[in-house]
C-alpha cells in the first residue's frame, strides 16, 4: 500500500495503553507501505506530533486521560485522515458524524487494518462517504454537554472548564471564549459550540453570543424592543427578543 509515487504512507499511532501501541506497531511492520512516524500515549503529545509529523494518517484510541480521542480530533486539521481503534462500540455514531475514516473494534484483524488504511489513502483531502445503515448496529449515540472547551493557540492546548466560562461570542467563523479578564479565540461557529452545551446553562441571547445564565444578574431595557443582559462583572451582553424569551423561561 503506497501514495502516488510510490511514497510511504506515514502514520501516528495514539494509545495510552502500551501494549496496545506494540501490537498495533507489529501489525503495521508486517504491511508493506506503512512508515510509523510516531507513537503516542496521550491526546497532547498526539497533537504535538502531528504538527511536528505531518502524517497520512492518524490511529487514534478514544478512551484516553487528559484528552480523549474525540477532543484531539477537534484541535487538528479537519483534512487529516483519521481511524479509530478502540475497544469500546459506543462512540462508533459519534466518529462517523466527525467524518472519521474508519472504527477498528479490538481485536481487529491484519485484514480488517488493511482495509482500513485503504481507505484512508483513498480518501485523504476528501470527505468520506458514510453508511449510517452499517454503523448503526454498532454505535449508540451520545448524549452528554461539554465538561470543558479546548482551545488550542500555537502549541498550546487551553483547557477550558465548562463553569469557567461567562459568555461566548461569534466573530466571523470562529468564537471568543470570555473566562474572566482572558479571551480565547476557537475556530469554530457559534451554533456548532452552542449545540454542545447545556441548554439550561448556557442560553442563546443573541445571535452572536450565548451566555452563562449563572452569570446574569439582571435584565435591562435598552431601547425599545431591545434589551442587554448585566454580568456579575458588570459587562453587557445584547439580548435579542427571541433571546429574552428564552431568558424568560428560565429566571
Amino acid at each position: 500500500m503506497t501514495h502516488q509515487g510510490d511514497q510511504l504512507l506515514r502514520v501516528i499511532i495514539v494509545d495510552d495503553e502500551e501494549p496496545a501501541r506494540r501490537l498495533l506497531g507489529e501489525m503495521l511492520g508486517e504491511l508493506p507501505g506503512i512508515q510509523i512516524v510516531a507513537e503516542c500515549c496521550n491526546g497532547f503529545d498526539a497533537v504535538k506530533a502531528v504538527s511536528e509529523h505531518q502524517p497520512d494518517i492518524l490511529l487514534l484510541d478514544i478512551q484516553m486521560p487528559k484528552l480523549d480521542g474525540f477532543e484531539v480530533v477537534e484541535l487538528l486539521d479537519p483534512d487529516l485522515p483519521v481511524i479509530f481503534v478502540t475497544a469500546y462500540d459506543e462512540h462508533a455514531l459519534r466518529a462517523f458524524e466527525i467524518h472519521a475514516v474508519d472504527y477498528l473494534l479490538k481485536p481487529f484483524s491484519t485484514e480488517r487494518l488493511t482495509t482500513a488504511l485503504e481507505r484512508a489513502r483513498t480518501r485523504k483531502g476528501q470527505t468520506p462517504e458514510v453508511s449510517f445503515e452499517a454503523i448503526a448496529t454498532a454505535a449508540r449515540p451520545h448524549a452528554s454537554h461539554l465538561q470543558r472547551i479546548l482551545v488550542r493557540e500555537g502549541a498550546q492546548v487551553h483547557v477550558l472548564a465548562i463553569d469557567d466560562v461567562d459568555f461566548i461570542e461569534a466573530r466571523d467563523d470562529a468564537v471568543v471564549i470570555h473566562v474572566g479578564a482572558k479571551e480565547h479565540l476557537k475556530p469554530q461557529r457559534l451554533a456548532a459550540l452552542a449545540g454542545r452545551l447545556d441548554p439550561d446553562r448556557f442560553i442563546r441571547v443573541h445571535r452572536s453570543f450565548v451566555v452563562n445564565i449563572d452569570r446574569i444578574t439582571r435584565i435591562e431595557l435598552y431601547a425599545k424592543d431591545s434589551r442587554i443582559a448585566i454580568l456579575a462583572d458588570g459587562r453587557q451582553i445584547p439580548v435579542s427578543r427571541s433571546g429574552y424569551a428564552r431568558l424568560r423561561e428560565l429566571l
